[in-house]
């Protein structure tokens, strides 16, 4: 679908047209592999860059709910905390009504507590807070893209690099509020855009080009990498009486990318300070 605004056109979809190929398609024993935990009431998985979160029209294998509804036998799981098809990591679902009604109102309690990994294009010299509202961008062609704006909703978001090298930094990210693309849009905003990201990256009109043609040779040359370097490595319940803190690493994309250009990856699989 599509709307119409100050710049024209606008795409609102993803994938629009099926020129970049198949839809992905989950095998079970794939999904097996992703699990981190899994109880009566929970299932979180590690979810990759390339997976969506939300049911699709290929099917139930094609996303991570329909996939885990397959897997459980269950007729709905309720997907508590979501990733971006593009972002890799930490996933929560609910079993039942009950957990995920529970866990919906710690988040709004802030008794939830999240941390990404991102590669940052450029070398932020030091911690910040970012505490800027965010709204509908009216001015990119890309309808759902998210930007700073005064009359938007308040937003908060703390990046502490963890190391620098070579024009990139990796840095540990947590949120305070979850406003739509936050992180994606902070980082564009400070003016360090996540590697990868074809939204908020270098031209948004990529993410155009990419909803065409599917991934060129000219998109890896702007962007560097095939999808966007956000990693969600912790998801802290703890406060809300569940399990420990649920944990992933680094993804090997995102440490190889880091490996290429000299950026040091610290010992601690979230980024912690020692």
């Amino acid at each position: 679908m599509s709307g119409s605004g100050p710049a024209g056109p606008r795409a609102s979809a993803w994938p629009r047209r099926l020129a970049q190929g198949p839809a992905r398609i989950i095998a079970p024993g794939e999904l097996d592999s992703w699990v981190v935990h899994e109880d009566e009431r929970l299932l979180v998985v590690n979810k990759p860059g390339d997976v969506v979160c939300h049911p699709s029209k290929h099917g139930p294998w094609s996303s991570l709910v329909g996939a885990a509804r397959e897997r459980l036998g269950l007729g709905t799981v309720h997907l508590v905390f979501r990733l971006d098809r593009e972002t890799s990591g930490i996933v929560v679902l609910a079993k039942d009504p009950r957990t995920a009604s529970r866990l919906q109102t710690a988040m709004q309690d802030r008794l939830v507590s999240k941390a990404y990994l991102a590669v940052l294009t450029g070398e932020l010299p030091a911690a910040v807070r970012v505490d800027q509202a965010l709204g509908p961008d009216t001015s990119s062609p890309v309808f759902m893209k998210s930007a700073v704006c005064a009359d938007g909703q308040a937003s908060a978001t703390r990046f502490e690099p963890l190391s620098r090298a070579g024009g990139f930094t990796l840095a540990r990210v947590t949120t305070e509020t979850g406003r739509k693309h936050q992180i994606r849009a902070h980082a564009q905003w400070l003016g360090h855009p996540i590697v990868g990201d074809k939204i908020y990256g270098p031209d948004s009109r990529l993410y155009l080009d990419f909803i065409d043609r599917g991934w060129t040779p000219e998109l890896e040359k702007s962007l560097l990498l095939p999808r966007q370097a956000l990693h969600c490595a912790e998801i802290d319940l703890q406060a809300s009486g569940f399990p420990p803190a649920f944990c992933a690493p680094m993804p090997p994309d995102m440490r190889e990318f880091c490996a290429r250009h000299g950026v040091a990856v610290p010992g601690d699989p979230t980024g912690r300070p020692a």
